[in-house]
């Protein structure tokens, strides 16, 4: 037992309880000071994830929006606030419905902001909710709505004890407008290519067809569905699959970014179609090979015409057989081949008596006649050779044979029999004979060319005819090439010694058929070849210079014939072309001659062709206007077939037109001819002006003609060129 009293025992129980009491308050103290130091520790945890929250919603572009289970707003970020439209600050505690947006729907129905935003009870647990909505400011009936994508999540412990609402918002108003214009574009490409009136299609980097229009189909012959997966090379006829795929390849090799190429296809049915085939090649954003594009237009009646219309400038209207460019071309060519020696042979042919049979027959018995021998000469030549009309009653042939001398005396031989029998034309049997002049090719006529053993047959002819007609002769060195000195040379000698003579076409009223005038046209009498028609001679005189001394012997020849003339009335028209104007030689003589025989000027008249004004200068138009006003009238001839009437019917003293033939001739098969023969009289008429037609060659296109305004007229109706009927 302690010897400590009782006192002392109190005291010390009070101490150590004074110490456990110290030490329980210094626990307490260090327990409160290490509660105190986390409450600093999850206050700043606290601000920092707040400053990374804020930073983190201020560069993403989704807004975040919080609120309770009982829709009021705990918080509200910046982008969110953005989207929405409202202040954010003031918006955090007020309930979803006391918001200042307008939600609709797609259909644009108004929808409910707490049940978009908030949280939606048929939608139990942590379930992710998306939905597409229009955000329009109050107010803005009508106006833009911004769409945005919508997404809520139920977040346990949101609100402090309680989960609350976790809502992210998405603009995606720019990206709908995007999907849209796409949308928009590819909807327009599509109907364009169902719609459109060529072929396209879609073709993949394989060459094969992804996708084709109707077009497309129709043109192949065939169906859309067929030509799916079809290759574009197996569409090509053999001989243009290299060029195709030579085209095709640069595109993928960058060398080019579209081609064109003209070429032909064969349809289902197994016929063959030209088109233009015209491809460019699509790329990717990255910048490689994704697709082509393909058009492809029908272009065969194109093509068609062209070829035709090359036909037409190689070829004799009238007879289908070459003319003189093709012929020349071909001789050309031939005699470019190696031992075009003993191989190649040159015929000329040229009818004997045509004109006789021409004049008194008519231009349509004598068309009739050379189509005829064209025919003849086609079977004689037997594909040995090609022939060729180079105007009027001339022929040649170009032979190549093997035994170039045996086949065009052959050739000639069976030209002489094919004519000897009589020709049937309407209700006649008409007898024709031929001259024929042959040229065989040698080292000589080689080395000129084409013109060179053109002209060597020229003068074989030439002796043919001067020997009595019905013959042929072979061209020798003694008989000498004429060339185009020589030509020029006879051309003023004939002019001298009187060869080149005016025949008269009558022009009459088509009212009644009266004889009202003649038209002055210019012949040769040739010593050897007849009377040569202008055709065969008149570039050979502009050529020689000799235009203006031609003009003059004209102007002289017809004035003296209107001054002899019984009837005091009838008025003479005179060609003259752009060589014949200029200098004054031809107004000159004309009014000197209309003078000294003391006829009216009215009754010589003066025409011009379209085409021999195109360059016409200010000399040329002062010396029309100086015939004008002495009272020679002005005609424009081949009226509809120049550059530019209209402005000559207004700068040139013009007091009448001539219908060129070729719309004559139409009528009345051809209505195109009949409706710009109407219009052009119409025209010539409202000018006040005289109107003639020309190439009338029966009642049906005088009627026609007379009908619509056309006053007065010329053709084979009514005559063809004579001498002076009074000589």
């Amino acid at each position: 037992m302690s010897d400590l009293s009782p006192g002392e025992l109190v005291g010390g129980l009070i101490a150590v309880v004074a110490v456990l009491a110290l030490v329980a308050v210094l626990v307490l103290l260090a327990r409160q000071r290490a509660h105190l130091h986390r409450q600093d520790e999850l206050l700043a945890l606290s601000r920092e994830l707040r400053h990374r929250y804020d930073a983190l919603q201020a560069v993403t572009k989704e807004g975040v929006l919080v609120s309770s289970l009982q829709g009021r707003v705990l918080d509200l970020s910046e982008r969110a606030a953005a989207i929405l439209g409202v202040d954010a600050a003031a918006s955090v505690g007020k309930p979803l419905t006391d918001l200042p947006i307008v939600l609709v729907n797609e259909q644009g129905l108004a929808m409910n902001p707490a049940a978009v935003l908030g949280h939606r009870t048929a939608r139990a647990g942590f379930t992710v909710d998306s939905e597409l909505v229009g955000v329009a400011a109050p107010g803005s009936a009508g106006g833009q709505v911004r769409m945005v994508q919508v997404a809520s999540q139920l977040v346990p412990a949101g609100d402090g004890e309680q989960a609350a609402v976790l809502t992210t918002l998405v603009d995606v108003t720019g990206r709908r407008e995007v999907e849209a214009a796409l949308s928009r574009s590819e909807t327009q490409f599509r109907v364009a290519m169902e719609n459109a009136p060529i072929g396209m299609a879609l073709v993949d980097l394989d060459w094969r067809v992804v996708e084709a229009n109707a077009a497309f189909a129709e043109l192949l012959g065939t169906s859309v569905n067929a030509l799916r997966g079809y290759s574009m090379e197996d569409l090509s006829t053999p001989d243009t699959r290299a060029a195709e795929r030579l085209e095709v390849d640069r595109l993928l090799g960058g060398g080019q970014h579209r081609f064109s190429l003209e070429k032909r296809y064969q349809r289902a049915d197994g016929h063959l179609v030209w088109v233009v085939l015209d491809t460019a090649l699509v790329r990717s954003p990255t910048g490689e090979p994704d697709h082509f594009v393909v058009q492809v237009r029908d272009s065969t009646e194109s093509r068609l015409q062209a070829e035709m219309l090359t036909h037409r400038a190689m070829h004799d209207p009238l007879t289908g057989l070459a003319n003189r460019t093709l012929l020349q071309e071909v001789l050309q060519s031939v005699l470019e081949q190696p031992a075009a020696v003993d191989r190649v042979a040159v015929l000329a042919c040229d009818l004997d008596a045509f004109k006789e049979i021409n004049d008194r027959y008519g231009h349509a018995a004598g068309d009739e006649l050379l189509v005829h021998v064209a025919g003849v000469l086609r079977a004689a030549t037997a594909r040995r050779g090609t022939v060729a009309r180079l105007g009027g009653d001339e022929f040649v042939v170009v032979v190549q044979d093997q035994d170039g001398p045996k086949a065009v005396f052959e050739v000639a031989a069976a030209i002489h029999a094919g004519l000897a029998e009589p020709v049937r034309v309407g209700r006649r049997r008409l007898g024709v004979a031929a001259s024929v002049g042959i040229a065989l090719a040698d080292s000589e006529t080689i080395a000129g060319g084409a013109p060179t053993l053109l002209a060597a047959a020229d003068a074989a002819l030439y002796k043919a005819k001067g020997a009595g007609r019905g013959r042929t002769e072979i061209y020798e060195s003694s008989m000498g090439i004429v060339s185009s000195a020589d030509v020029h040379r006879e051309l003023s000698q004939a002019l001298a010694a009187g060869e080149l003579v005016v025949h008269y076409q009558p022009i009459v009223d088509l009212a009644d058929s009266r004889l009202v005038g003649y038209e002055a046209l210019i012949r040769w009498e040739h010593p050897y070849r007849g009377l040569l028609l202008p055709a065969a001679f008149l570039p050979l005189v502009q050529e020689a210079g000799l235009a203006v001394q031609l003009g003059q012997f004209v102007a002289t020849s017809v004035v003296a014939f209107v001054a002899s003339a019984p009837d005091s009335k009838l008025w003479v028209s005179v060609n003259v072309s752009a060589d014949q104007l200029g200098d004054g030689e031809f107004a000159t003589t004309l009014l000197a001659e209309i003078s000294r025989h003391r006829v009216m000027a009215g009754r010589v008249v003066v025409e011009l062709t379209e085409s021999s004004l195109v360059a016409s200068g200010t000399r040329i138009r002062h010396e029309l206007t100086q015939l004008s006003a002495a009272g020679v009238p002005i005609l424009l001839d081949d009226f509809g077939t120049g550059v530019s009437p209209l402005s000559y019917l207004r700068d040139l003293p013009v007091a009448g037109v001539k219908l060129d033939m070729s719309f004559t001739s139409g009528i009345p098969d051809d209505p195109t001819a009949g409706k710009v023969a109407r219009a052009l009289g119409a025209l010539a008429r409202e000018l006040a002006m005289v109107t003639i037609a020309e190439g009338i060659e029966h009642e049906e296109q005088a009627d026609y003609l007379h009908r619509n305004g056309w006053r007065y007229g010329q053709g084979w109706l009514y005559g063809g060129a004579q001498p002076a009927p009074h000589a």
